[in-house]
């Protein structure tokens, strides 16, 4: 019987010799490298650009960065519902990709007209001088920076699961190349990284905020002409329905069956029947435990969708809950890296920038991150992991969640490295801004580690109808944490408001009058706390599949 849970672009059945397998992600490992070739170093320039050019203050321009990072992986939500419920993937990446291109044509334009922009101050030195952003030019701002984060938020959800898509699960010798896929996707995002952090990053600083945004621009549509015309190779997923809708169900049908007792044998409960197998609903196995949902499959009574749910349904909700508590988790551990890069570029700023006769941006110091990043995968990949899948019969070589407290240990002593490096550049005055590049080192271990570690475990966990929810889940970890990190620069900040200046820690628009390393400090703690915790859950967490068994494959 033909299983319909994939197609061709036509809706037709695919031919596996024709459609998806490792050609099929070349075209979305190009749209990965030019959409971070447009993000990643405007997320890291930003700070400079609202406070060169817009005049905001430090820790308002910090603030103001973070929240466009969390409302981009909050926007990965919403996403991930239309593409799982509504509209492939593919066409997805095609409605979004225009708005996310929109959104740097906007910048470019604005960047572009004085009229749009405040007027430059009279001297750097005298704050009180300039014009903060404000009125309809403020608005022009922030409508692009949402706009970027809007259609950046959404194409992120269906980006990595749109590649997944392309590999079967049931083929042996597919397994290794869609996680092998995963690596190279993080390759493809510091590729893209490493060629933004030189380029853009040195024509916004040396021609115009108006060209970098433009190029930017220009690299995101590129982007997204190149996946569309690879859609006669592609494997496209049936939307299939609502993953939330489904959840609610499951809680609503065993809230209203509480008090009926479970059936001794788990063959009595509801089961998926063979239609919902034709097009490609997953069926998933009972498991023990979180039996207060199970009830939600007893055949008593009323068979309406909220109040008899399959036994697929049911696993599939269990499976959200057994990763929330990592999730959780990994927010405190995260919670550093968007305050560290954003504060970096500042503290660059005050720096001696020199390299020999270059003038070298702070913004472009993440190059010491994405190079080592560039440099570790393709070893990690091609090297590590067959020599390791030998030695522990993992088919990863070690498991995710190993991969990811590696990760979350170097933001740890990131932290640590930052604070002592802070206490330094504040005795010197010519410190040179390569003393930074300690932390982005180390920044760049964890993204190696602990990024494709997560994104590759709420993947592979999630079911076949969550995998774009699943994505966005993992980004909503690196979303929420730039948010919870807004809200900590605040509280901070209230928190010391009690020395003779009346000044926090993080307070004025003069980085030598603040007390940054006192709040590094602070971060490497929490970070610190966060690591335990997370390696509580993690000893705890039992995988859906055993990473033994799939390496027999």
């Amino acid at each position: 019987m033909e299983n319909l849970a994939f197609t061709d672009w036509k809706g037709k059945p695919i031919n596996k010799i024709k459609h998806g397998g490792a050609k099929a992600t070349y075209f979305i490992h190009f749209l990965v490298a030019a959409t971070n070739m447009a993000f990643v170093p405007n997320m890291m320039n930003l700070v400079t650009y609202l406070h060169d050019e817009m005049h905001t203050e430090i820790a308002t321009s910090s603030t103001m960065v973070t929240n466009f990072i969390g409302a981009t992986s909050a926007f990965a939500l919403l996403g991930a519902f239309l593409s799982d419920s509504y509209i492939t993937r593919f066409k997805s990446i095609l409605i979004f990709g225009p708005i996310d291109f929109l959104g740097y044509a906007l910048l470019a334009f604005q960047a572009h007209l004085p009229s749009l922009r405040p007027p430059k101050c009279d001297t750097i030195n005298h704050w009180n001088t300039c014009k903060r952003v404000q009125n309809h030019n403020a608005a022009i701002l922030y409508l692009s920076l949402y706009t970027i984060a809007f259609g950046e938020g959404c194409l992120r959800a269906s980006m990595a699961s749109f590649g997944g898509d392309q590999f079967d699960d049931e083929d042996p010798l597919e397994s290794p190349q869609k996680s092998s896929f995963f690596n190279w996707y993080t390759f493809d995002i510091s590729l893209g990284a490493f060629i933004g952090l030189i380029f853009i990053v040195w024509t916004e600083n040396n021609k115009g905020w108006d060209y970098g945004f433009a190029i930017s621009a220009l690299s995101v549509l590129l982007g997204v002409v190149s996946l569309a015309s690879g859609f006669s190779f592609y494997r496209n997923q049936r939307p299939r329905g609502s993953p939330l809708t489904r959840i609610l169900q499951v809680f609503v049908a065993a809230f209203r069956k509480r008090a009926i007792n479970l059936p001794e044998n788990a063959d009595e409960l509801h089961h998926l029947d063979i239609k919902g197998e034709i097009f490609g609903m997953e069926v998933l196995s009972h498991t023990i435990g979180l039996k207060f949902i199970d009830k939600a499959a007893i055949a008593h009574g009323n068979t309406s969708a909220w109040s008899l749910c399959t036994v697929s349904q049911v696993e599939e909700t269990k499976i959200l809950i057994r990763m929330l508590p990592i999730f959780v988790s990994s927010l405190s551990c995260y919670l550093c890296v968007p305050l560290l890069l954003t504060f970096t570029v500042q503290q660059g700023n005050t720096m001696n920038t020199k390299l020999g006769k270059i003038n070298f941006s702070p913004a472009s110091l993440m190059i010491i991150p994405v190079t080592f990043q560039l440099v570790f995968l393709v070893l990690y990949d091609l090297l590590f992991v067959p020599f390791a899948r030998r030695i522990t019969g993992y088919r990863n070589g070690i498991t995710h969640l190993q991969r990811i407290g590696v990760g979350f240990l170097s933001i740890s002593a990131a932290m640590c490295i930052a604070a002592l490096v802070e206490g330094k550049r504040k005795r010197s005055a010519e410190l040179s801004v390569f003393w930074l590049g300690a932390q982005f080192f180390l920044i760049g271990i964890s993204d190696v580690t602990s990024f494709v570690g997560l994104l590759e475990l709420f993947v592979e966990e999630a079911s076949v109808g969550m995998k774009s929810m699943a994505t966005a889940i993992f980004y909503c970890v690196l979303g929420l944490a730039s948010l919870l990190s807004t809200f900590v620069v605040e509280v901070v900040n209230r928190a010391t408001r009690h020395s003779e200046e009346g000044n926090g820690w993080l307070d004025g628009d003069d980085l030598n009058k603040t007390h940054l390393d006192r709040f590094y400090w602070l971060l490497s703690g929490l970070g610190f706390l966060g690591l335990l915790n997370y390696l509580y859950w993690a000893k705890k967490y039992v995988y859906r599949h055993d990473p033994r068994a799939l390496s027999a494959t």
